[in-house]
């Protein structure tokens, strides 16, 4: 008797999806953690991610009304090159150029480098919302000049973003002043994780609003930007984060933005409890593709 997909289940593509020409959103994952500092293991995100999202799928976005499902196709993982950082950027920023508004599951956060390289080529530099604990803009980590801390720090450099247009939400980790101080000079708006605790989800997605503008954006968020009460499966965990809550409300707040692309990275199953970070990985890529969707039925009417 043939294997058929379990009555409690979908097929292993994001949100049961698989590959569907003409779909207005792709998703793809990203295998990659080769420049992570502390813990590795988020190469195994995309899975993870991808097998979480089924409890996704029963019905439409709640707040919406959106069936999001309906508007992406899950491409599959993209190719790396092993052990190599340099030449796997490469091999990512060639597959994401062929794709015209890319979902990626991470992964570790320096794929976003290749991806901004990949967007900004056709569209930028763009304007940037990045939730996160750390600010990212190091030279470098211990040595390696593409580790995952320094994306930020190569995407101002190579005027992939505009950092007048960028804005970090939920910064809290320790921080060379140095790095902080070149991060505020470029033009960066920092808002701490304690600042949203003490202002609240509205006012920050207002303050999101009116630094990203009215042109084209990216969205990127390492799952560490939430407490590891609600993301215990990251390899940097610090303290005192976003709840999940807050994190979900501030997204379904970001509705009109002209955003290009997302990423959610940093996801590493084998330290995670009862799947609640690839849960909730998989929930902010649901609610960044409830804004894609309500932007396309904006545009159509």
């Amino acid at each position: 008797m043939a294997s058929e997909v379990p009555t409690f289940a979908v097929p292993p593509g994001f949100l049961g999806t698989g590959r569907r020409a003409g779909a207005a959103v792709s998703v793809a994952g990203i295998p990659l953690d080769i420049g992570t500092t502390n813990r590795s293991g988020a190469r195994f995100g995309p899975q993870a991610i991808r097998q979480a999202s089924r409890m996704l799928v029963d019905g439409a976005h709640p707040t919406t009304g959106m069936k999001v499902s309906e508007l992406l196709s899950d491409i599959g993982d993209f190719r790396i090159a092993l052990g190599d950082i340099a030449a796997s950027l490469k091999a990512i920023e060639q597959q994401a150029a062929a794709v015209d508004h890319l979902v990626a599951l991470g992964g570790e956060h320096g794929i976003t480098l290749a991806l901004l390289r990949a967007l900004a080529r056709r569209d930028g530099p763009l304007g940037l919302i990045h939730f996160d604990a750390h600010v990212d803009t190091w030279p470098e980590n211990f040595g390696q000049p593409y580790a995952h801390g320094s994306v930020f720090y190569h995407a101002i450099a190579e005027n992939l973003v505009d950092p007048r247009r960028m804005i970090q939400i939920g910064i809290r980790s320790p921080v060379e002043r140095e790095v902080l101080d070149w991060t505020v000079a470029r033009g960066v708006t920092i808002v701490t994780a304690q600042d949203t605790h003490e202002q609240g989800p509205k006012a920050v997605a207002e303050r999101a609003r009116s630094v990203v503008g009215a042109a084209p954006c990216y969205l990127s968020f390492d799952i560490d930007a939430l407490d590891p009460a609600f993301a215990p499966g990251t390899g940097t965990p610090e303290i005192g984060g976003l709840a999940s809550w807050q994190a979900q409300a501030i997204l379904r707040r970001l509705t009109g933005l002209r955003f290009l692309g997302m990423d959610v990275v940093e996801v590493a199953p084998a330290y995670d409890v009862a799947e609640i970070t690839s849960l909730a990985a998989a929930t902010l890529v649901y609610e960044y593709l409830a804004l894609a969707a309500t932007r396309l039925q904006e545009g159509s009417t």
